[in-house]
């Protein structure tokens, strides 16, 4: 398998508990799976890691295509290994572990990690058949995708100018809305949060990008950090809009959340901004290599705390106030390694493409949230948003 990722410390762990590669059954919705396997299939497949190399185990519907498109080295399939013949014997669910494990055999694998989100019913079957399967609890393939590549890189900066045309999109939204009686109407029709992310939807469509969901949370709802929000958007409350969305051709997230008032915010929600944006930028002001995560999260934490705010760190019961983590990390996953919170021991290194988005939250007043996400480099950080910071739309 040739490509410039570095996957030293997979080895290292594989060579170090003697374990003969690491396995994968699932379909390239799995993380993990399309990383090691460079194939994205919608069913079930096998991919075997080895330092020495990548085998896949494709249905003969997907044969071709894996043969053209994977990463993998080896490209097998099922019928090398009789699995019409098995299946008329002994039914396809027993055939098709017969071929798996016909397949380990084939590249000596009788002892294997896997992530923990192995399926229990496989890892049964081929332990009846004297493989010994072992979750790596380490998470150590998620520790290799962390550190990004270049081309990984521009795969988040691409995602990332769709998403910002997106946030575009929904603030023009707002700034064309009409303010009638206290309500926001937009061509006569109340503005809500639904409107907004069919917006934010279409959007990142056309820019080749798409997502499940999305946050356009508006007054108390926007107090629940992840409270996806619903129903008319208010005048002079603040709208939490966070977008999460992924690339389609390359896979690979982007993630940026803007906080909005249409109208005059109160002076809490002033005060709720103005700290965050502080906080924001004494998170970054404290990122670079070499600090670990739990770093970062304390620069944010101590701007808080400073101005009289509860956080995690001050208070673990808080329900107010800034009441999660200063940021993680994105990739083909929208949250994986590393971690900016609270006991994240991990050390950043360059390639870390990480979230900085802090906030505050209380449902008497709102919430507030700002974040950017940006690359982890040799002297410092690379801020991959391109979005002004801009609270009151006008």
């Amino acid at each position: 398998m040739n490509d410039e990722r570095d996957y030293g410390a997979l080895d290292a762990f594989l060579r170090e508990t003697g374990r003969d590669g690491y396995l994968l059954h699932a379909s390239a919705d799995l993380a993990d799976q399309y990383y090691l396997s460079g194939f994205d299939a919608p069913d079930p497949f096998a991919t075997l890691y080895a330092p020495d190399r990548t085998a896949i185990l494709v249905s003969g519907l997907e044969y071709g295509r894996a043969t053209n498109e994977a990463r993998a080295d080896v490209v097998r399939r099922y019928a090398d290994y009789d699995y019409h013949a098995l299946a008329a014997d002994h039914g396809r669910e027993e055939a098709s572990r017969r071929v798996l494990a016909a397949f380990l055999d084939e590249f000596g694998a009788t002892d294997v990690a896997t992530n923990e989100r192995f399926p229990l019913g496989v890892a049964d079957a081929l332990r009846e058949r004297d493989v010994t399967v072992t979750a790596d609890r380490d998470d150590h393939v998620g520790g290799v995708r962390a550190v990004k590549t270049e081309a990984e890189v521009e795969h988040v900066r691409d995602a990332q100018r769709a998403n910002e045309a997106a946030l575009a999109a929904a603030e023009d939204l707002l700034a064309e809305a009409d303010v009638v009686d206290g309500v926001l109407l937009y061509r006569d029709d109340p503005l809500t949060a639904e409107r907004v992310k069919e917006e934010i939807e279409v959007t990142l469509l056309r820019h080749g990008c798409a997502l499940d969901e999305t946050i356009v949370a508006c007054g108390a709802d926007a107090a629940e950090p992840h409270n996806r929000g619903r129903g008319p958007l208010r005048v002079n409350e603040p709208i939490v809009i966070d977008i999460f969305p992924r690339e389609k051709d390359s896979k690979y997230h982007a993630d940026m959340t803007r906080t909005f008032v249409k109208g005059e915010p109160t002076e809490a929600a002033r005060e709720f901004y103005d700290v965050t944006e502080r906080a924001f930028d004494a998170a970054f002001d404290a990122l670079e290599p070499g600090v670990t995560g739990a770093t970062v999260h304390a620069a944010a934490c101590e701007v808080y705390e400073n101005a009289g705010y509860p956080t995690l760190r001050s208070d673990p019961d808080a329900e107010t106030g800034f009441i999660h983590s200063t940021g993680h990390g994105v990739g083909l996953d929208v949250h994986e390694a590393p971690r900016l919170s609270e006991g994240a021991d991990e050390t950043l290194e360059p390639g870390h493409v990480v979230t900085i988005e802090p906030g505050l939250y209380d449902p008497a007043v709102g919430g507030v949230r700002i974040e950017d996400i940006a690359v982890v480099t040799e002297d410092g950080y690379e801020d991959l948003t391109d979005y002004r910071v801009e609270f009151v739309v006008e």
